[in-house]
């Protein structure tokens, strides 16, 4: 008989939980909310994926995923306490394979023309939540930079940055797949 694993252990009951290391801290510590925040964002990347169609950007994203993910678990881990090797997880090629993603995205669309307003196809609107969980994401990580006297590396700054950039130039070319047009801002309101 296979054993379950434990969902519960009741451990967070008190409002603390574990870091990587076994570091207790308070449920609102800022480096929970910045791991958090980047937990929020890859969950909002699978509903992308899901409303998707194509299958290269589809994978590209599920890479992203992955990243996120790592980068979770360096957030999540207090490098005064534990060692955490960054090289496994971010490195200088997944900020290349944004740019270049990026590049190739945006040779195939127009000229913007002014702000876009999020909206458009299902799958664009949700990659501009996608793209603004990213943003409140990066300054979390900055916040916790700050606020803990935490040296974050830059490669992760940098990462969240470009993902934050993909994901605009991502929505823009999905409502071009979907034959949606782009909402710019009307700056009269009317």
């Amino acid at each position: 008989m296979r054993k379950k694993s434990l969902i519960y252990t009741r451990t967070g009951d008190k409002s603390t939980t574990s870091l990587v290391g076994g570091v207790r801290v308070l449920k609102n510590h800022i480096r929970l909310e910045a791991y958090g925040t980047v937990d929020e964002l890859n969950a909002y990347l699978g509903l992308l994926i899901v409303a998707v169609e194509d299958i290269d950007i589809k994978s590209f994203l599920r890479e992203i995923q992955h990243r996120l993910f790592s980068l979770g678990a360096y957030l999540a881990t207090d490098q005064r306490q534990t060692n955490l090797k960054l090289d496994n997880y971010i490195t200088p090629e997944s900020i290349s394979r944004l740019e270049e993603n990026i590049d190739e995205l945006d040779a195939s669309l127009p000229c913007l023309r002014g702000f876009i307003l999020p909206g458009g196809a299902y799958a664009a609107s949700v990659c501009h939540i996608c793209r603004t969980i990213c943003r409140r994401a990066e300054r979390c990580i900055i916040n916790l930079e700050i606020q803990e006297s935490v040296e974050i590396d830059d490669r992760i700054k940098q990462f969240m940055n470009r993902l934050s950039d993909y994901l605009f130039v991502l929505a823009r070319k999905l409502n071009q797949l979907t034959q949606n047009d782009e909402i710019y801002w009307d700056k009269r309101c009317k």
